[in-house]
Order: C-alpha cells, then structure tokens, then sequence
C-alpha cells in the first residue's frame, strides 16, 4: 500500500531556524520598504515610528496564521514546539507594539500640550473613522491574554481553539481594514495592493488549515484496529487506514494530530506520538489518561473512524544522529520513546543504547516485558524508575537524580550521546540541564513537549529565548532604520 507524509498540497522543502528568522523579518520589512516610497505629509520621528510599528506587525499578524498553523515546511526542522514557543512570545511583542501604536501618532502633542495630546488619544479610540483599528487591538488582547491563562479558564480546550481562531480572524481583517481605510501609507500605492495581496494570502492559508484539511481527514478515514491497556488508565490505540486510505509514511518519534468520529475537524484534533516502527502497518498511539478528550480513549470501539493528521516533528532518530542512544521517558511520554525502540528493535541497531523510564506509581509502568524483549535483541540498559515503591517491584524507587543519570551513562562518552526525552515539563528541565552538566553538547539534549504553557524552563530553553528576542530586536531596528530613511 502507498504511504503519504501529509496532504500533496503541502509538500514543500523543509527550512532551518535562520532561514526561517530571515524569511519572518523580510515579511515584516516588506511593508516598510513599500511604504519608503510613499509621498505623504511631513511626519515627526515618533509618528513615523507609530506608522512603522504599525505597518510592520500587522505583518507580524499575518505571518502568525503559518506559524501556529502547522505547515511542515515551518515546523519540518526546528520541531512544533519550538515553533509555537516562538509563536507564544511573538504574539507579545506584536501586542505590546500595536498598543504603543496610537501613542507614538500622538507622542508629539502629548510632550508639547498634554491635554491636547490625551484628547487626540482618546479620538483615536472612540471616533468611528479608527473602529476598526479599536477593533482589532481589543480582540488581540482578548486572544494573548486568553491564551497565556488557557488552563485556569473555565472553558473547554476545544471551545477555547474555536474561539482562538475567531479572534485571530478578527485581528486580522479588522487590522487590515485600519490600514486600508485610515493609514497614511497603505491607502494608495505599491503597499495598498500589498494589504490586498496579504488577505488574499490569508483566505488560502484559513482555506488550508480548516477546509482542505477536513476535506483530507474525510476522504482518507482511518479505523480503530483495537484498543489495549497497558497500564492503570494507560492504553495503546492500534489505528489501521481504510481501504482507500494510503499508509503513513512517518520516521518512528513523529507524531500526528487525531479525530475521532464524525468531530474529524482540525479543531477536534489532538497531538499524540506514534508509538510505532515506519516497518509495521499503520500506527500505534499509546495514551495515558490525563483529563478531556484522553478519558475517552479507553472506551473507544474497534472500527471508530479515526482522522490522521500528520507525521509532524523532529522527535527521529533520523533528524538527530549519534553513535550512542540515552531514552527517557516519563509517564505518557513512554508514547515516542516506544516508537524509538521499536525501531531500533527491528533495524537490531548496534549502537549502545540506554533507557530511563520513569513514573508516580508501578502500576503505572507500560510496555515492561515488550523492553525486556527488545533488551534481548539490543543488548541495552534499562533502568524502571517508580517515585513509590510497591511489593514486586524490583526497578529503583525515587526520582530520575543525578546519581542514577550517572549510572545509567557510564561507559558512554557524552559528546557522541544523543540523549531524546518525552514527559512532564519539570522532568524534562531538570533531566536537561543534568545531561548538560554531564558534558552533553546542547544540541544532542532533545525534547519535544505538547504542553505549550509557561512553567520551569531549561538552559535549552532560555537560550532559545535570547534566539527568540535578538528576532524581535532585529524587528525594533527594522522600524528605528524605516524612521530614520524618512525622517
């Protein structure tokens, strides 16, 4: 049976984090450049930055549609949560600048007539001709703030998505109807036909992500082979394509966003790793129960259609090569891990491979005798970790230290170890900057995580950030050089 990696209208080269950094900063300069060979009235410095600020973050707004819209090309290399990291903190810094927008027009009259200055501000907010620019900042507050507090709001995950959606629509063609109808340098022009070209852009993104997708998800259904338990409130999901469905060409690690049902709609969908070999027929999910959808999991039927959306991901043995293997996995994050080792099983990989798997109770342990199984092949170490002990069970009792990291690395020199985790956030952070003081190079410490909220972040994580905000700088000085070619 034929194998597909995602819908062919999406198959496009992969890109790298600074191709991607530069290709961001070219869409936000773009208008900027435009807009430089606008003839308009004498503006003072401030309202000029006020303009570029403007001109360059609703591009910013735009470009956020591609990166939370999981287009492989954007995410194919750096990895989803890289991608919605960068995401999460671009939206700040749009807002933040979109609320200084108004402010810089009227910075000039605010420093030489105050009163003056704060009633052309509130002109700005209650005059009709400017609603829609009113518009588009309120509902973009309502969307950053919302989703920074997305798990303490008494709503559904997916009512929350739905109205994500709705906002991030609002934002964007109220925004684009403020620039078209009361900005000084979109209303005719070079950049006026960019404003429409970017909406037309937009139609065929949102076109993409919720109609060709559902469209997908329906003509190529997928079915529920079987659903097993393996641990307490842990299960393993076999998912076979129908008839007409082309397999799933995957690298063991990946992961696909699932529907379930008559809900196959990308706003039903949820992430979870493939815990399966690219060798075997279809795909294998294993799934913990952890609240909402995943409490369902269990009582699943055989023959439930299923949408498959994917593989996405850099969680492979193929994005990230080493002559040696550390696994660790936490709770669910077994799912991937499984995925790993069943792959290393079936090639009877000669490289030395070692496992931590750690979880709250032994019960909670998954798939122990199929790694006794792989071990007899492999050859590997495995170290079973429970925080609680229990009767029978003979693995370490405690937490994933740095003791038993030490351990479990012996042997292994540490600048050709690739070390790939799945689990809690706190464990991965911790796990992490271990690895790090162990001598592990950055970039061999690899981890994806679903949970896109904030928390404890690692020294992988915090240099990101720097990475992430040297981006915005290089944003600020774009609009400071637009200011100083028209000043």
């Amino acid at each position: 049976m034929a194998r597909s990696k995602e819908p062919p209208i999406l198959r496009l080269p992969l890109l790298r984090g600074r191709a991607l950094a530069a290709l961001y900063l070219i869409a936000l300069f773009l208008p900027l450049a435009l807009a430089s060979f606008r003839q308009v009235a004498p503006l003072d410095p401030w309202e000029l930055a006020g303009a570029g600020a403007g001109l360059a973050l609703l591009a910013a707004i735009a470009v956020q549609f591609v990166t939370s819209g999981r287009f492989g090309p954007v995410s194919g290399r750096l990895g989803i949560d890289k991608i919605m990291a960068f995401h999460k903190i671009a939206a700040w810094w749009v807002l933040l600048g979109l609320m200084l927008h108004p402010v810089l027009y009227v910075l000039p009259t605010l420093l030489d007539d105050p009163e003056l200055g704060m009633q052309r501000l509130i002109a700005y907010h209650v005059l009709p001709h400017y609603r829609s620019g009113v518009i588009a900042l309120a509902a973009l507050a309502l969307l950053v703030i919302s989703s920074a507090f997305r798990e303490r709001l008494p709503v559904p995950y997916e009512i929350w998505r739905a109205s994500h959606v709705v906002l991030a629509v609002i934002v964007a063609v109220a925004g684009i109807h403020h620039a078209l109808t009361v900005g000084r340098f979109s209303a005719l022009g070079a950049i006026n036909s960019w404003w429409w070209v970017v909406a037309g852009a937009l139609v065929i993104v949102i076109g993409i992500l919720y109609g060709w997708r559902w469209l997908w998800l329906h003509l190529h259904p997928w079915r529920l082979h079987s659903v097993t338990k393996l641990a307490d409130r842990t299960w393993e999901l076999d998912i076979q394509p129908a008839p007409k469905t082309p397999d799933l060409s995957y690298e063991a690690g990946q992961f696909v966003w699932m529907t379930v049902g008559a809900r196959r709609f990308p706003l039903f969908d949820h992430p979870f790793s493939i815990a399966d070999s690219p060798s075997r027929r279809g795909i294998s999910l294993i799934i913990k129960e952890a609240g909402d959808f995943t409490d369902q999991v269990g009582t699943l039927k055989p023959g439930t259609l299923i949408g498959v959306d994917g593989p996405y991901g850099e969680f492979s043995l193929e994005s990230h090569p080493g002559k040696a293997l550390l696994l660790v996995a936490g709770g669910a994050g077994i799912g991937p891990i499984m995925g790993l080792l069943r792959e290393l099983a079936f090639r009877k990989d000669p490289r030395p491979v070692r496992l931590a798997y750690a979880v709250g109770q032994p019960a909670n342990l998954a798939c122990v005798e199929e790694i006794e199984a792989a071990k007899a092949v492999l050859g590997f170490e495995a170290m079973l970790i429970s925080e609680a002990g229990g009767d029978g069970f003979a693995g370490e009792t405690g937490r994933f230290d740095q003791r038993r990291l030490e351990l479990l690395l012996d042997g292994l020199d540490a600048k050709e170890t690739v070390a790939m985790m799945c689990g809690p956030g706190p464990m991965v952070v911790a796990v992490s900057d271990m690895l790090l003081d162990h001598g592990l190079p950055m970039e061999r410490i690899v981890y994806e995580r679903f949970d896109y909220s904030a928390g404890s972040a690692s020294r992988q994580d915090r240099k990101r950030l720097v990475r992430f905000m040297a981006v915005g700088a290089a944003v600020a000085a774009g609009i400071a050089g637009f200011v100083a070619v028209l000043a």
